[in-house]
């Protein structure tokens, strides 16, 4: 849902995807982190105070007061030290005498200089915590004792010294387990530890001077509401390009690995896919502008350095220097140019699919067409530029919707599951796909004024049997869609209540005041209003709640708006005038029926139900054993049981699942395992049955066959039917 991350999560994430790989132009080489703010720093600081003080721009603005500075300490420490196992109690008490009632003041002048002293300390203990873990690997660990390992603190209290020092010897003893049921020797374990906790060392002071600032000003704005963020000009151009859904760039995705930037991912399409030359593996050392432009040693840089150098301008040229997977990491490089250009993310495009109901109890089979959309993604500029081409998620769902229609598809469902949301202007003109004309959501501003985001363009796309699938990864722009197909009546809701983000945010410039020609200040996403559905109800906390529910994969007191302490509470408003296609109350109790009697005997939804059980047990814990016997027959228990899902899988003639052999715990961090391997699992992972999805479109064919076969109750259900849409046979 947010853009930016805890400083320690950033630090140790470098050697994780960068998801926007090769997309924009820079030449910048690694900081060191500097000892305190630059001047424009200074300036923004109170820039970004100006803003989220002011009725006139935030919707719910806070007096920067000493309630309101206690906040930002708190989140400050929080965002550095999440899990609390750096910071001792005695540094929290020392900083907070120091500092929690002086953040207001130095946030308004734009003295923002104890950020950096905080961080200093931060990073001191970060080094000293990470030198004992080390430590640790030189002794050995008794796994027959009775000990378990709290690995999640976020609600604990601050620990002193010695706590923590009990804390990091159980997290390393954690880690050493893992290894050796992973079958790694004692060897092994020390060389794979050791390396790892320097590496995060590595990482933590490579931490630089806009990281500490992005994250001490993001401490701030979430204390506002936790949808207001401060983005650095980099995290800006990244986060506009991930709504964008397009860039330019050369078409790759990168990782960290042992201190060089590794190819994980090869964008179809793009240049690089288009050369044949690059592949996931090869390690890229050095870059070059253009044809003539110096060659940069890159080794040991932070990944979103090196893609800073890759990335430009379509129609450009850039050189690597490419070490292929196969070869030795001293080999001599091969020398690679490629030619920027405009490429489309395909993993976040609309995708579609079509699922087959066999014929069932007199009704004929039915295929129901499936649209998987990710993200609410809009290309404003190429937009405003009037290109032909520009990304939009409603364009390409409704040339998913055209297809459907000439395949003759029975009914659709739009799977949003894991949608985080995205444009608004998406949201409303995607729901115009499946109502004629008509309000969508209605937005209040901080004054009070309501304003009516509505459909204008006469006609749909699909008029027929309409599915919606949410889960608590569903927000946002998601929520208004789901929620105002429900509203009229349009279609079915099904799945999981959904995430609760109720309120509208809005990038704001910083640079626009002073009119700089190129990014000083970064920008503000902040919350200005409010979305209500069209019946006047707000999705803030409560969320969407589905027509026919699915057991709920996550708690909503882990996931979710509720969790939030400085949410915005639900509310309603007024109901605008808007058409009922239909009421699905009368048709419900059957849909539950028919649904929990096919689940009962549909063995990979009740595998399902297992393991989602599982995981929340597991979850509630918060803790994990240290004593070898129990975590191994825990591991046996769990082994045996992927092995007889698997012959089960065969019995029942039932599609292959390609992770049943991939899910044991192997003990390692992504940036540990062959980067070739590790991403050609995460494309196995998208072809893995799912039992949730199959089930909706079994739910929708139910609501088609009953419609069809019982004219009084189709009657009640769908009144406009005759002229709106043809749910019936």
């Amino acid at each position: 849902m947010k853009p930016t991350r805890p400083l320690l999560a950033l630090a140790l994430g470098l050697a994780l995807t960068a998801p926007l790989a090769l997309l924009a132009r820079a030449d910048t080489a690694v900081a060191p982190t500097a000892a305190g703010p630059t001047p424009d720093q200074a300036t923004t600081a109170r820039l970004v105070y100006g803003l989220l003080s002011d009725s006139r721009y935030a919707y719910r603005p806070r007096p920067l007061d000493a309630q309101l500075s206690r906040e930002v300490f708190k989140r400050y420490l929080e965002a550095l030290d999440p899990n609390k196992m750096f910071f001792t109690a005695q540094d929290v008490a020392s900083l907070g005498a120091r500092y929690q009632d002086r953040l207001g003041d130095a946030i308004r002048s734009g003295d923002v200089a104890p950020a950096w002293t905080i961080f200093a300390l931060y990073r001191q203990r970060a080094a000293e915590r990470l030198a004992y873990a080390r430590a640790q690997l030189k002794g050995g660990f008794d796994f027959g004792k009775d000990e378990r390992f709290a690995f999640d603190r976020k609600d604990a209290p601050w620990a002193d010294a010695a706590a923590l020092d009990a804390l990091w010897r159980q997290s390393v003893k954690n880690d050493w387990l893992r290894l050796k049921l992973a079958g790694k020797s004692p060897e092994e374990i020390r060389k794979i530890l050791d390396k790892r906790y320097a590496t995060s060392a590595e990482d933590i002071a490579r931490i630089k001077n806009e990281d500490v600032f992005q994250t001490f000003m993001n401490a701030y704005a979430e204390s506002i509401d936790p949808h207001t963020d401060y983005l650095t000009p980099r995290s800006a151009e990244n986060f506009n390009l991930s709504i964008s859904n397009s860039l330019e760039g050369i078409g790759a995705v990168l990782q960290r690995q042992d201190d060089v930037t590794v190819v994980r991912e090869i964008v179809p399409g793009g240049p690089a896919a288009l050369s044949g030359r690059l592949k996931p593996g090869d390690r890229i050392v050095g870059v070059g502008q253009g044809g003539k432009g110096e060659l940069k040693d890159v080794v040991g840089w932070r990944t979103d350095d090196v893609v800073q150098l890759i990335r430009g301008p379509a129609n450009t040229q850039v050189r690597l220097e490419v070490v292929p997977a196969e070869a030795p990491l001293d080999s001599k490089p091969q020398l690679l140019t490629l030619t920027r250009a405009k490429v489309r993310l395909e993993d976040a495009r609309a995708k579609a699919e079509t699922i087959t109901i066999p014929a069932s109890g007199g009704q004929p089979a039915r295929r129901i067409g499936v649209i998987k959309l990710p993200g609410f993604y809009q290309d404003f500029e190429a937009r405003r530029r009037n290109e032909s081409d520009y990304a939009s998620a409603t364009r390409d769902v409704a040339r998913i919707l055209a297809q459907f229609r000439q395949q003759k598809v029975d009914g659709v469902v739009l799977d949003l599951r894991g949608n985080g949301g995205g444009s608004l202007s998406e949201a409303v003109e995607l729901t115009g796909l499946f109502i004629d004309q008509g309000p969508v959501v209605q937005v209040r501003e901080s004054g009070g004024r309501v304003s009516v985001e509505s459909d204008r363009r006469p006609g749909v796309a699909w008029d027929g049997p309409l599915a919606v699938l949410i889960n608590r990864g569903s927000a946002s722009a998601s929520e208004i869609v789901a929620g105002a197909i429900q509203d009229y009546g349009r279609g079915l809701v099904i799945g999981e209540t959904s995430f609760g983000k109720g309120t509208v945010q809005n990038m704001v410039d910083l640079d626009r005041w002073p009119a700089n020609e190129q990014p000083r200040y970064g920008q503000v996403k902040l919350t200005i209003a409010q979305f209500f559905r069209p019946d006047g109800s707000s999705t803030q906390n409560k969320g969407v709640v589905p027509d026919v529910s699915f057991p709920a994969s996550v708690d909503a007191s882990q996931f979710g708006e509720s969790t939030y302490d400085n949410a915005l509470p639900w509310t309603r408003i007024a109901a605008v005038p808007h058409l009922r296609y239909g009421n699905f109350t009368p048709l419900l109790p059957a849909l539950e029926a028919r649904h929990q009697a096919r689940v009962a005997n549909d063995v990979e939804f009740q595998w399902w139900m297992q393991d989602v059980r599982k995981f929340r047990e597991d979850s509630a814990k918060k803790s994990v054993s240290l004593n070898e016997a129990e975590r191994r027959a825990e591991r046996d228990a769990f082994d045996a049981q992927r092995k007889q899902r698997a012959e089960l899988r065969k019995q029942l003639g039932l599609a292959r699942d390609p992770l049943l052999d991939e899910r044991e715990d192997d003990g390692l961090r992504a940036d540990e395992r062959d980067v070739a391997k590790d991403a050609a699992r995460e494309q196995a992972a998208k072809n893995a049955p799912d039992p949730l999805l199959h089930e909706s479109a079994a739910i929708l064919a139910d609501a088609i066959g009953l419609l069809g076969a019982d004219a009084k109750l189709a009657a009640q259900v769908l009144p406009e039917s005759r002229t709106s849409g043809h749910w019936t046979d």
